[in-house]
């Protein structure tokens, strides 16, 4: 099947501006551009989700421009329920460095900047050259702003549609841009843009947008709610990153290995029937895991994250290495102490017990583990104890853990 149809399966076009979008597709050689604003210094999974059709549509043999908007960005795209915080300019300059550092290890593509031809427009230039084009009611119209006019919506914000036309009409007429790839909640910015172009030029430009990435409840992947999935290993490692897919929900796995994966049809279409009639074994999501964080980072960090995994499963602590340990248990309780300790004390200060009498009781009923092995005496615990004297692995029960560390 051709690239359209491909992205189709995959449930990867939402919106398409023209018809003819199809046969351009499948016919290769289109210069397209898809862009983000660097409100952050990391790229998130959500991100990853739309970036990657940029290397679809170059395998494809279409050429990809990732665009970050250090102008746009320090405007803000208008949110649904309210106005985005200002972001300083330092603060854009330096995400935008991270970002396209980011962006060019990951794709390899060419990375561009609107900060470049947006800062020389002087205001009456900008109105002139670009206002003149954009109705007022047209841009009222759009659904981002529609939604925002009973809360109100300054005029920066409105002005926010504006730049990204220009984006796409300066790419268009610099570097020969004819398309633009975005998020569904871009379709306003696009048309647009689109828009701009035939009246400037009196030629066709065109546009498609992807569904968002989202969970079960309709959320979506980014980092508003603070529970951001970072491509920057040092903000999400690799074992967190497993622990998140390995723990998808069921009824979305696959559209996650859809979107997020380069998997064939016929291989995705395996692991959705073993993951309905074989759930338990997750394959579904041991696949997902594996491809998402072989690309991002490499196969020695998914190796890794496998490792951790099984030893915390199987409870083989010692297998593993001090910063794997680190890794494993980054969101556990912990309690640093600089060289011994009492077990009896430390199953409190590690809130595994409310009381003396309480770790006791614990230790005695031989409840109480240290780095996977089973512990019934009131010991000391020392550096001798900890994993590369580092980290005591202090576990309560089944499913009580909690980190010592020297």
């Amino acid at each position: 099947m051709g690239i359209y149809e491909e992205l189709c399966w995959r449930g990867l076009i939402k919106d398409v501006s023209d018809p003819a979008i199809k046969d351009k597709l499948n016919a290769g050689g289109l210069t397209f551009y898809i862009g983000t604003d660097p409100t952050g210094d990391s790229l998130h999974i959500g991100h990853f989700s739309s970036f990657l059709i940029s290397k679809r549509l170059k395998d494809a043999g279409h050429h990809p421009i990732l665009l970050i908007g250090g102008a746009t960005g320090l405007i803000g795209d208008p949110k649904p329920d309210s106005e985005r915080p200002m972001i300083t300019r330092e603060t854009v300059n330096h995400n935008f460095e991270c970002l396209k550092k980011q962006a060019e290890k990951l794709f390899g593509f060419e990375v561009v900047n609107n900060y470049d031809w947006s800062k020389d427009i002087n205001f009456i230039d900008f109105l002139r050259d670009f206002g003149k084009y954009f109705n007022v009611n047209y841009m009222l119209n759009k659904d981002i702003v529609k939604r925002r006019l009973d809360l109100g919506i300054t005029y920066t914000e409105f002005s926010y549609m504006i730049m990204q036309a220009m984006d796409f009409w300066y790419l268009f007429e610099n570097k020969n841009v004819t398309l633009q790839v975005a998020g569904q909640d871009q379709w306003g910015n696009i048309t647009a843009g689109i828009e701009l172009i035939r009246k400037k030029s009196q030629k066709e430009a065109y546009g498609f947008t992807m569904p968002l990435l989202t969970k079960s409840d309709g959320s979506k992947f980014g980092k508003t709610n603070g529970q951001a999935i970072w491509l920057d290993i040092n903000k999400t490692s690799a074992y967190e990153m497993y622990q998140f897919f390995i723990n998808a929900e069921d009824d979305k796995v696959i559209d996650y290995l859809k979107f997020l994966t380069f998997l064939t049809k016929e291989e995705i279409e395996e692991l959705e029937e073993k993951n309905k009639t074989q759930p338990h074994l997750r394959e579904a999501h041991k696949a997902l895991a594996r491809e998402v964080i072989t690309f991002v980072h490499s196969k020695e960090d998914y190796e890794q994250a496998l490792r951790i995994s099984d030893a915390l499963f199987s409870g083989d602590i010692k297998a593993l290495t001090a910063n794997e340990i680190a890794m494993g248990f980054s969101d556990l309780d912990s309690y640093t102490v600089e060289s011994e300790i009492t077990l009896v004390d430390a199953l409190i200060n590690l809130k595994l017990a409310s009381s003396k009498r309480e770790a006791r009781e614990f230790i005695k009923n031989n409840s109480v583990s240290i780095n996977g092995e089973k512990i019934s005496n009131e010991i000391n615990l020392t550096k001798d104890h900890a994993i590369e004297g580092k980290y005591i692995v202090v576990r309560r029960g089944k499913k009580k853990y909690a980190l010592l560390q020297f």
